[in-house]
C-alpha cells in the first residue's frame, strides 16, 4: 500500500506566525503532529510520504502515486481540506480523513471515502482490519477515550525538519475544565490522560537523535491537568534529562491561569525548560466569565496572576474573546486597558464563535441564533451565531481593539511593561548562533529602517539593550512577533 499523508494549508492567522517565520527562514511554526503519529500506526511495510502544504506544494503526480491519501485537519483548514479532497476525487484516488474538523463536521464534508474519527488509537485499527479484509466502512467513530500510552513515537523522519521553527509532541489529552465555547472536552474528555514519563522521555530522545535543537511545542489541551504527576514524576525526570543534555530544547505549551497559584509547579516547569505558555484569559468581564463557565479565571486578580508567571520566567501569550452575551460596548476599552497593563505581548483576540458540538453551539441552536458552519479562523471576523450586541458595533469595536493593541506605540509600550516584569530562566543560552544572527540583521533592516514608525522600535532596542541586556534577545523576538501581528490584522 502506498499512502500519501497530506496536511492542509493554514491561512494567515495569529497562530500561523507566517510573517515572523520569514525572519528565521522557516516555512511553518510547527509540523502536523497528528499525521506523523498516524504514520507510525500504519503497517510498517507500507510506503509512506508526507506533504505539508504549509512547507511544500502538492502536485497531481504526488496524489496519483498513492493508493490512499490520508488527511487530518482542524476547522481552520476547511477551504484547503475541500480543495485537496476535490483533487483526489478528480484523479480517482481514495481519501481517508480524520482530525477535529472531520470528527465534528463530517456530515458536511463530501468526497471522503472513509472517515476515521475521534482518537485514532481506537478507530484506526478498526479501519485497517476491515481494509485488510476488503470491507472498509465509510465511518469509524467511538465515544471512548483511549489510553494514550498506546500512541507510538511520531515519525518525525518524514518531515523536512529544517523548514519548521519548532517541533511538536504531546504529553497529555483532555482538560479538567469545561468552558462553554471550547471543544476540547467534547473531543478529548475532562479527565486528563497522560503518557508515562518513560514514554515522554523516549520521544524527546528520538527528537534529539534526529538532530533537532531548539523549540518544542508540547501541544496539550492543558499541560497542568494532572499537577501531582507532573510535580512528583514527569518534571523531575525532564529536569534531569535537560540538564544532562545541556538544555537542547526549550518548551512551549498551553496551561490554565491557576498555574500562577502553584509556586513549586512554576519553578519545576521553568527548570525543566519551559519558557513560553499560552493562557486562555478570555475577558476581564466577570459576567462573561461566568456566562462561559470559565470558573478558574474568577475570584482572582488576573493581571497579578499573569505578572507572577512572567516573574517566574514565563513568556505569557494570552487568548482573548469579545462577543459574549454579557459584553457591552465598554468591553473593547476594557480589553485594551487589561491587555496593555498585563504586559502580554502576544494578545490573540478573537470574536466568540460556537464550534460544532460545544455547549455554546447547542445553546445557540436551541435559542434559534445559530448561523453558518464554524470556520475555525479567529482572524476572519466571522461569527456563527447572532450576537446580543449590534453586529456592526461588534465588528467596529473589534477592529478598533486590534488596531489599538497592535499599533506600534501601544505594542512597544506593552513590551516595556513585559520586560520590567519578566525574569530570564537561568538556562537561557547567552550566545547566539549564526541563524539567529542572520535573523537579527533582517529585523534591524526591516523594523529599524524600512517600516514606518521605526522610532518606537529603536526606543525599545536601546532600552532593552542597556537596561535589560539578558532580556534583549527576547525583546527582539517579540518585536518580530509584533510585525507579524500588524500584518495579520490588516484584513480585519
Amino acid at each position: 500500500m502506498k499512502v500519501l499523508l497530506v496536511y492542509p494549508e493554514t491561512p494567515s492567522t495569529f497562530w500561523s506566525f507566517k510573517e515572523a517565520l520569514k525572519f528565521v527562514s522557516k516555512k511553518s511554526a510547527e509540523p502536523p503532529l497528528g499525521l506523523i503519529t498516524i504514520a507510525s500506526m500504519l503497517p510498517e511495510e507500507w510506503d509512506k510520504k508526507l506533504i505539508d502544504l504549509n512547507v511544500s506544494k502538492l502536485t497531481d503526480k504526488n496524489i496519483s502515486w498513492a493508493d490512499y491519501v490520508f488527511i487530518s485537519a482542524m476547522n481552520v483548514h476547511l477551504k484547503s481540506f475541500r480543495d485537496i479532497v476535490r483533487r483526489c476525487n478528480k484523479l480517482g484516488v481514495k481519501v481517508a480523513a480524520g482530525g477535529p474538523l472531520c470528527t465534528t463536521q463530517y456530515n458536511e464534508l463530501l468526497g471522503v471515502d472513509h472517515f476515521i474519527l475521534n482518537e485514532a488509537e481506537i478507530t484506526l485499527p478498526l479501519f485497517l482490519a476491515d481494509l485488510k479484509n476488503g470491507s472498509p466502512k465509510h465511518i469509524y467513530q467511538t465515544d471512548e477515550f483511549p489510553d494514550i500510552s498506546l500512541a507510538p513515537v511520531p515519525m518525525w523522519e518524514l518531515l523536512d525538519m529544517k523548514k519548521y521553527a519548532s517541533m511538536s509532541l504531546q504529553y497529555s489529552r483532555g482538560c479538567p475544565y469545561d468552558c462553554e465555547f471550547c471543544s476540547i472536552t467534547m473531543l478529548n474528555g475532562r479527565r486528563p490522560r497522560a503518557k508515562s514519563t518513560d514514554q515522554f522521555i523516549t520521544e524527546l530522545n528520538r527528537l534529539y537523535e534526529l538532530g533537532w535543537r531548539g523549540g518544542v511545542s508540547v501541544v496539550d489541551d492543558n499541560f497542568i491537568g494532572n499537577k501531582r504527576k507532573l510535580k512528583e514524576d514527569t518534571l523531575p525526570a525532564l529536569i534531569k534529562w535537560s540538564k544532562e543534555k545541556k538544555y537542547p530544547f526549550f518548551f512551549i505549551t498551553e496551561v490554565s491561569i491557576n498555574l500562577a497559584d502553584d509556586e513549586q509547579l512554576m519553578k519545576l516547569m521553568v527548570e525543566a525548560g519551559f519558557n513560553s505558555i499560552f493562557v486562555g484569559i478570555e475577558t476581564p468581564n466577570n459576567e462573561s466569565l461566568n456566562e462561559c463557565g470559565k470558573k478558574q479565571n474568577l475570584k482572582r486578580d488576573l493581571i497579578q496572576s499573569v505578572n507572577r508567571l512572567q516573574k517566574n520566567g514565563m513568556l505569557v501569550s494570552g487568548g482573548f474573546i469579545v462577543g459574549f452575551d454579557n459584553d457591552t460596548e465598554n468591553i473593547f476599552d476594557d480589553q485594551i486597558d487589561f491587555i496593555q497593563r498585563s504586559g502580554i505581548p502576544n494578545a490573540m483576540v478573537g470574536l466568540l464563535n460556537a464550534p460544532t458540538g460545544t455547549k455554546l453551539y447547542n445553546r445557540m441552536r436551541d435559542e434559534g441564533r445559530l448561523l453558518d458552519m464554524f470556520s475555525g479562523n479567529n482572524m476572519d471576523a466571522s461569527i456563527n451565531f447572532i450576537p446580543k450586541m449590534n453586529y456592526k458595533n461588534l465588528i467596529q469595536g473589534y477592529s478598533r481593539l486590534l488596531n489599538t493593541i497592535y499599533s506600534q506605540e501601544e505594542y512597544y509600550n506593552r513590551l516595556k511593561i513585559f520586560l520590567k516584569e519578566y525574569n530570564v530562566p537561568e538556562w537561557t543560552p547567552k550566545i547566539i548562533n549564526l541563524e539567529q544572527l542572520k535573523a537579527f540583521v533582517r529585523l534591524l533592516w526591516l523594523l529599524g529602517i524600512i517600516e514606518k514608525g521605526k522610532k518606537y522600535f529603536w526606543k525599545l532596542f536601546f532600552i532593552s539593550l542597556w537596561k535589560y541586556p539578558r532580556k534583549f534577545p527576547t525583546a527582539m523576538t517579540l518585536a518580530v512577533y509584533g510585525f507579524h501581528f500588524r500584518r495579520v490584522i490588516r484584513t480585519v
